[in-house]
């Protein structure tokens, strides 16, 4: 009777491991079912995603190009500009030049004449003309 009784007790231990086993199985087959559904869910938001940013990217490419043909554009105008700026100091620069040389012929130095005295030593006479 002592071996039916440790059969008897085998199989309910092994019937609780089985149940046992069976309520993991159960349980990691919903956990993958849902990460399953989680996943294909990121695929269409990637999906959705990868469709925006190529959007994004030819948008952006589209105004680059504009931008780089408005800058062609106006590249001849800040020449111009360059231009025009060096003539201007050109000019201010004859303006000075000239406005000097009319001042130092319109107000001359003074001569200097070195005149001995009786005593034998030196003056500066100045004189005007």
């Amino acid at each position: 009777m002592l071996i039916q009784l440790s059969v008897a007790l085998a199989a309910v231990a092994f019937v609780g491991l089985v149940v046992f086993v069976i309520l993991t199985l159960r349980k990691g087959m919903t956990t993958l079912g849902e990460t399953n559904k989680t996943l294909g869910e990121v695929r269409n938001a990637i999906h959705g995603l990868t469709g925006e940013a190529t959007q994004l990217i030819h948008t952006a490419n589209q105004v680059t190009r504009d931008v780089k043909g408005k800058i062609k554009t106006i590249d001849p105008i800040f020449e111009s500009a360059h231009n025009v700026g060096e003539v201007i100091q050109t000019v201010t620069e004859t303006f000075k030049k000239n406005a000097t040389d009319i001042g130092q012929s319109l107000n001359p130095e003074p001569e200097k004449a070195a005149v001995k005295s009786k005593s034998g030593q030196i003056r500066v006479n100045t004189k005007f003309q």
